[in-house]
């Protein structure tokens, strides 16, 4: 008798007689597909399946229609809110373009009054000079008159009596504009004393710096030479699109000493940007290598945003504390603004969205949506996070529910995927509990740890608690807090700012 065949083997036979040849490669690889990808990789490859026939005919001419029109509805509903948000951000741009250039204008009307008011009291002293040779040479001939004849005294009391009125206005207009002078000078150098307060911290941060990397080592001239050029050739390595081997990789780590130990005692990553994963990375046989390989790739990616973030942070915080900002100044918040997706131009609400994302919960979420380097969205869309899309070219999902129309963000370069990541975090409504318990670290001087934070990223997949569970198992079996505070070689040092 025939041996009934299951319909997972009945899908095999298919794939078989029309030469399927991604089934093909799957069952080379010793890998076993299930019922439901075999369909999808058939139904892929335009391939009709026996079950296919049996579809209901309600669902074919009335709920599919019906699920069509109501995307559409959904689409046009999405379209009209953000032509609203568009028109309702422009209306505000330009209340507050208005009013500072309206206050702008005031501001210029009131310094070139004070010029011309400058400018007619630097007549004055001309005019004494005249006045005085005027009267000088009166009196000069005066006294001559006096000498060589007598003179009434009533006018000559008169002319001493007005010499003496004259003196003492010249006196009182010349004291005036000198106090007036002085004072313009003090409040110039109260500026400059407050311009050099603001820039203490930053040159003593720059001489630590070089005191640290300059201390004496007791070693011969060539070796420091060495060092010091070896140094040089990892500042700023950007790696392009070459199609890596993990051999090339390996070798070129330990070309430029790049190891996780010697990182996690000093604190600091070497600023190699790589821009894809090697695509046999999972060729690897040791777990604990390919594990390594993967963090010292995407680490300094990670570093690199934080430190930008940390910039920004510290600029918004100068704009904040100034009177008057400039026109670059204000074209810098809007963009801030637009980035991090803040309404009416809420500074307090940037504050709060404008900060890091802890170095461990970002290599915990990268490892486990990626498979640790090597999944399928990682290698051919260098999608290391799992980011869902609608709308943009994506790459489509094997196992996707048939109700679901997503795909998974594409991206050019693998910073460009760590940089959607953190704005996904610092922006979208499901990541609230993660930015208040971030800001209520901040606010009680505490360090931002990932333990502590990956508890509120149960909305991050649809496992949930789940799924945040694994995220702090990856963290401590890995050792991923080792890398909370690990800055870039050769970077100015900026301190978590609580604005």
């Amino acid at each position: 008798m025939k041996k009934r065949l299951t319909y997972r083997d009945q899908l095999l036979e298919l794939a078989k007689i029309y030469n399927v040849r991604e089934v093909q490669e799957y069952i080379k690889r010793r890998k076993n597909l299930t019922s439901g990808q075999l369909e999808l990789i058939l139904r892929k490859n335009k391939i009709i399946i026996p079950k296919d026939f049996k579809t209901n005919f309600f669902k074919e001419n009335f709920s599919k229609p019906l699920s069509r029109v109501s995307k559409r509805i959904d689409g046009f509903k999405e379209d009209s809110s953000r032509t609203a948000n568009r028109v309702s951000r422009k209306i505000v741009y330009f209340k507050e373009d208005s009013s500072r250039a309206v206050t702008s204008f005031l501001y210029n009307l009131w310094k070139s009054t004070g010029r011309v008011g400058l400018g007619f009291l630097n007549i004055f002293p001309k005019l004494g000079s005249t006045v005085y040779n005027f009267f000088g040479n009166a009196l000069t001939d005066l006294f001559h008159g006096i000498y060589s004849q007598q003179v009434n005294k009533g006018k000559a009391g008169k002319v001493i009596v007005g010499f003496f009125v004259i003196i003492g206005a010249i006196t009182i207009i010349v004291s005036g504009v000198t106090t007036f002078n002085d004072l313009e000078k003090s409040s110039e150098k109260q500026i400059v004393e407050k311009e050099e307060k603001i820039k203490k911290p930053e040159v003593k941060i720059e001489k630590e710096i070089k005191k640290s990397t300059t201390e004496p080592k007791a070693k011969p001239k060539l070796k420091v030479k060495k060092e010091i050029k070896k140094k040089e050739r990892v500042n700023e390595l950007i790696l392009p699109d070459l199609n890596l081997r993990t051999e090339t990789v390996l070798s070129l780590f330990e070309d430029v000493e790049y190891d996780l130990n010697t990182v996690r005692f000093e604190k600091t990553v070497k600023p190699i940007y790589f821009t894809q994963f090697p695509k046999d990375l999972d060729e690897i046989q040791n777990v604990q290598l390919k594990k390594e390989t993967f963090i010292k790739i995407v680490l300094p990616l990670i570093v690199a945003e934080n430190e930008k973030i940390l910039d920004d942070r510290f600029k918004l915080k100068n704009i904040v504390s100034k009177k008057i900002t400039t026109d670059q100044e204000k074209q810098w918040l809007r963009q801030k603004f637009l980035e991090y997706k803040v309404k009416k131009s809420d500074i307090e609400e940037l504050k709060i969205r404008m900060d890091i994302i802890p170095v461990s919960i970002a290599l915990a979420q990268a490892a486990k949506e990626s498979g640790w380097g090597t999944s399928r969205f990682a290698l051919e869309g260098n999608a290391i996070f799992g980011q869902w899309t609608w709308n943009g070219k994506g790459i489509e999902p094997l196992l996707k529910d048939k109700s679901k129309n997503h795909k998974i963000l594409r991206f050019p370069i693998l910073r460009a995927s760590v940089k959607a990541y953190k704005n996904n975090l610092n922006t979208h409504k499901s990541y609230i509990k993660f930015r208040e318990k971030r800001k209520n670290l901040r606010n009680k001087n505490k360090k931002i740890h990932g333990l502590e934070l990956a508890k509120t990223l149960s909305n991050y997949a649809e496992t949930g608690s789940e799924y945040t569970k694994i995220l702090a198992q990856i963290i401590v079996q890995n050792r991923l807090m080792d890398f909370e505070p690990v800055k870039l070689e050769n970077s100015v040092q900026r301190q978590e700012l609580n604005l």
